[in-house]
């Protein structure tokens, strides 16, 4: 060996060998910061994946754990209205070949505190008589039947809101009585 080939027991490069040169900045922490990465959406998997199943179990594969109830007559509080009873008995027969007897006793409901729904119901009495008289005369027996009652009810709230009534509006109708009887 000559004296210019020293031995380099330090670590330091010798000639004639390519060492590998050292990565410096982003470049030396970008395995590490993927590794860190990977290792937080992993974990961030699993928590997920633990909470789902979790959740599952707890409410027995997603049915609501709260009963609703299926009443279909509920629909919240009713409004309260005022009544007009002053119409009282009436008494009449219906267009049948072999007329029944029809005793009708007929509430109207309308807007609560309405003052000149309350006067124009009282100044219109003997109307209310008369078309209530009208409408029962009208009808036949098989129309009077009580399962036909709602839908009474129903023409005879928008005949009185159209035909009879000028501002004052009948919201609900009620019957104290509705007998229909065969006559003898």
């Amino acid at each position: 060996m000559s004296d210019s080939d020293e031995l380099d027991l330090e670590g330091g490069e010798g000639p004639g060998l390519d060492s590998p040169k050292k990565a410096s900045g982003l470049a030396a922490l970008l395995p590490n910061l993927l590794k860190f990465v990977a290792i937080g959406l992993g974990a961030l998997i699993f928590i997920v994946t633990v909470s789902v199943i979790t959740y599952n179990i707890l409410n027995k594969g997603g049915s609501s754990s709260t009963a609703i109830p299926s009443n279909p007559l509920y629909g919240g509080s009713r409004p309260q209205y005022s009544v007009f009873t002053s119409i009282g008995l009436i008494r009449t027969s219906t267009r049948d070949p072999v007329p029944f007897s029809v005793v009708v006793d007929l509430v109207i409901h309308y807007d609560l505190n309405d003052n000149a729904a309350s006067s124009e119901f009282t100044g219109r009495l003997y109307e209310l008589r008369d078309f209530v008289r009208s409408f029962f005369r009208s009808k036949s027996e098989a129309e009077l039947k009580p399962e036909n009652e709602p839908r009474l009810k129903q023409e005879i709230i928008e005949l009185l809101n159209t035909k009879v009534l000028n501002s004052a509006r009948a919201r609900m109708i009620t019957f104290n009585q509705l007998d229909v009887m065969a006559m003898q």
